[in-house]
């Protein structure tokens, strides 16, 4: 097991480093979680069921990560992409949303907007506006053909490719996730024609809260409403 991971584990579960390597080995060898809580005490520090039970779910998180990473070297290898730097960030990472973000260029995709405007030859065009160096346009009509049948068509091509590169962007996906963790809210509201039938879940009939500060009784609570189709349940980043 990486020892990265070892350390990892054992700051967010509050071990020792070597309570978690020994149980990581232990649970390597196929070892139940009861034979260990039970009978491997002294290579564990009488780690009980349930934290053995939490060791266990990383360790299995850990592997499946692993696979993930595994794969994705493999796959951007394949296309021609892998380059020194990206493969040193990809080992290197220790985050499921970082190593799909580092991914996600390479992903295959459907076929979309952004994939028709770069068929159609508007990727000039958009890396012209999104450089913005020039306050003005370049000649539109040199992007005119039989697929793109107008200015207004360019332009929206090059949006589409735009839209796809920031949406794509590690840092602008670092920020989107940041400000939502930080600014987040939940709000439910009552669906009008079930106001009697909705008593028990009158707390929630007209209610926002702060999403990092609403406990989670109340977000169950509120999405058993959901559930069982009296309210309707929202998040959404405050604009203030």
């Amino acid at each position: 097991m990486n020892k990265k991971w070892i350390l990892l584990t054992a700051n967010e579960l509050g071990m020792k480093e070597w309570q978690v390597e020994n149980t990581f080995k232990l649970l390597s060898e196929s070892a139940t979680i009861p034979f260990i809580s039970r009978y491997r005490k002294e290579m564990t520090g009488n780690l009980d069921e349930v934290l053995v039970s939490q060791l266990n779910q990383k360790y299995t998180f850990i592997n499946e990560f692993e696979e993930r990473r595994a794969f994705i070297l493999n796959s951007i290898e394949q296309q021609g992409f892998l380059n020194d730097e990206l493969k040193d960030e990809i080992q290197n990472c220790y985050d499921i949303n970082h190593l799909e973000d580092l991914y996600l260029p390479f992903k295959p995709k459907k076929r979309n907007k952004a994939l028709v405007a770069k068929e159609n030859g508007l990727e000039p065009l958009a890396k012209y506006i999104f450089e913005q160096k020039s306050k003005s346009l370049p000649n539109l009509s040199a992007f005119i053909n039989d697929k793109v049948e107008s200015e207004e068509k360019a332009i929206q091509g090059a949006k589409d490719i735009i839209i796809e590169w920031i949406s794509e962007n590690i840092y602008a996906r670092d920020v989107v996730r940041q400000q939502f963790a930080k600014y987040a809210e939940i709000e439910s509201k009552v669906i009008k024609t079930k106001v009697e039938e909705a008593e028990k879940y009158k707390n929630y009939f007209d209610f926002k809260e702060r999403l990092s500060r609403c406990p989670s009784h109340r977000i169950l609570a509120m999405r058993r409403g959901e559930n069982e189709g009296f309210l309707r349940v929202s998040i959404k980043i405050d604009n203030q």
